[in-house]
Formats: C-alpha cells, structure tokens, sequence
C-alpha cells in the first residue's frame, strides 16, 4: 500500500487520495473474492491533479468506481455498471484507493460540496449503495424493514431506509455497533432477531454466508430481500422457500453519487460517528487487520 507509478488512460483524471475507507469487500477481496491482484481500495475522496479539462484541477471529487466501455451493446442499452468489459475501481483490473493517487475518467468524477468535510466524504460510495435499494424498490412509509448487519454497510442502509418513513429495525451481533445506531432505528440484538419474522423488507449487510438464510427466515411471504453481501464463501443457499411463498429477490451493488452527496450536504445522513479509526497510508496492513475486528465500523487510511 505504497505508492507506484501511476498510468493514466486517455480521458482520465489523475487525482490524489486524501482520505480512503477500508470496506468490508475489501476484506474478502484479501480471502480471493473475485481473484484480484492490484491496489485495493474503492472508497475515497481525492483532488484532482491532472485532467484533460483543466477546469477539473483543484477540485476536491469523488467517484464512481464502475468504468465501462461505453461502446458494447449493455453500454449502448443504458447498463454502463454491467458492461462485461468494465474496469471496477480497486475490485476488477483497475488500481485502487489505498494509494497516493489513483485515476478514474473525468465521466466518473462528481464535486464534493464545501460544507462536506473529507471525513464524510469519504463515504459517499458506500452510501450511494444504500441509496441503490430506494432506486430498485419502492419502500412504503407502512413497510416493516429489517437490515441485517449492523458494520459498515448496514448503518448506512439503515439510515437510508428510515428516511422513507419506514418502521427500520438493524440487527447486529456486536453491542458496540447496536449503539451506533440512531434513535429512529431499533436495535436488535442477533439473539433477539426472530422476533422480526413477518418484515416486508429484509436487507442482508451480514457479510456472513449465513445471512442470507436469516434473511429468509425473516421475510414475509410476497415480501422482498435485497441481497447487499458479497462473501468468498457462498456458504449454503436453499431458495425452496422463494419460490413457495413467492419472494422476490433483489440483488442490490452501487448506486448514485449525486443523491449520497446531498443527503449528506442537508445532513439528513451523518456517517462520521461511524469512523472507528484513522490510520496512515503506511500502515494499511494494520488498517485492513484493524478492519477485521468486532466492533470495528469505518476504519480510514490517510
């Protein structure tokens, strides 16, 4: 986790790392998840250096981490973030965060607004993935919603979800992460996470194979599970019961940039009590190792 010479493609924006957040994906990818070899890191904010519009120099940025094509048929057809020829920034053949800079093309570039600190910045990705479930389905003010996991990922959906209006309940297994959790959401601890059976809406944030079997225990005939875990191991998956009592099935990945940055320009989403630990670039063995530990929510690099 050094910095390396960088290549810059045509079209694309150097830009340095001012603050990068380690991700629970991070953590698989280590174990072999998607069999990546390169510079980990996808969850940044940064300056722009260098760019092929100079009016991008000197801003302070984020980014989409999806870099398509653009000119196969899914690109054409309005799919750029399923393009079978994508680079993913830090995940699929493309150098990632946890360096001194990185590059991205300035189509994936968005302006961080003034109010918004580096620390909450830097939470953008993550959030956006969050906001991804309200674009993939209509959560009613009327709707029971449970997430499961209460790291990284699951306190953002959580917060996300509750602003529908929604009754938005978190289960987690770490007391520590339970207490993170804003007043308008309930916090349940795993032991007690039956007594959630009947939700309209199960989200699984578990990072754990089996999660998604407690997601199904908990959803409601006809209701919906969104599936926001990506694990090395698959662990054992049963779907009898999707189909007996007609669940639908949502696999949910990124989401938009523009809505995450003005929930968090309104402050309607403060994630910085999320940020367990700041470590330096140098260190980011540690940073990940840290990462991995109970009651370790956001832990940044910079």
């Amino acid at each position: 986790m050094i910095d390396k010479p960088l290549s810059i493609r045509p079209g694309e924006a150097r830009v340095r790392v001012r603050l990068a957040g380690v991700c629970a994906t991070d953590l698989e990818l280590v174990k072999g998840y998607m069999g990546f070899h390169g510079t980990l890191g996808h969850e940044w904010v940064g300056e722009v250096e260098a760019a092929p519009d100079a009016a991008w120099v000197g801003k302070r940025v984020v980014g989409d981490i999806n870099c398509p094509c653009g000119a196969c048929p899914t690109c054409l057809a309005g799919r750029p973030t399923h393009c079978p020829q994508r680079t993913v920034l830090g995940i699929l053949g493309r150098d990632g965060a946890f360096a001194e800079h990185l590059s991205l093309p300035t189509a994936n570039l968005h302006l961080v607004p003034d109010g918004v600190p580096d620390e909450a910045a830097v939470f953008v990705e993550p959030l956006a993935a969050a906001c991804q479930i309200l674009e993939q389905l209509h959560v009613r003010p009327s709707h029971r919603v449970v997430v499961l996991g209460t790291g990284r990922l699951g306190q953002l959906c959580a917060r996300v979800l509750a602003l529908s209006g929604a009754e938005v309940a978190a289960v987690g297994r770490n007391p520590v992460t339970l207490a993170l959790l804003p007043p308008a959401i309930r916090a349940v601890p795993l032991s007690q996470a039956a007594t959630l059976a009947g939700a309209d809406v199960v989200v699984d944030c578990t990072g754990n194979p089996d999660g998604l079997a407690l997601a199904t225990s908990l959803v409601r005939p006809g209701g919906t599970l969104v599936l926001k875990t990506t694990v090395h191991d698959l662990g054992r998956i049963e779907p009898n019961r999707w189909v007996i009592d007609e669940i639908t099935v949502v696999g949910s990945r990124c989401g938009p940039f523009e809505p995450a940055l003005r929930l968090l320009a309104a402050g309607l989403v403060d994630p910085t009590p999320l940020i367990s630990a700041r470590l330096p670039l140098g260190r980011g063995v540690e940073a990940l190792a840290l990462a991995g530990q109970p009651g370790q929510v956001k832990v940044l690099l910079g």
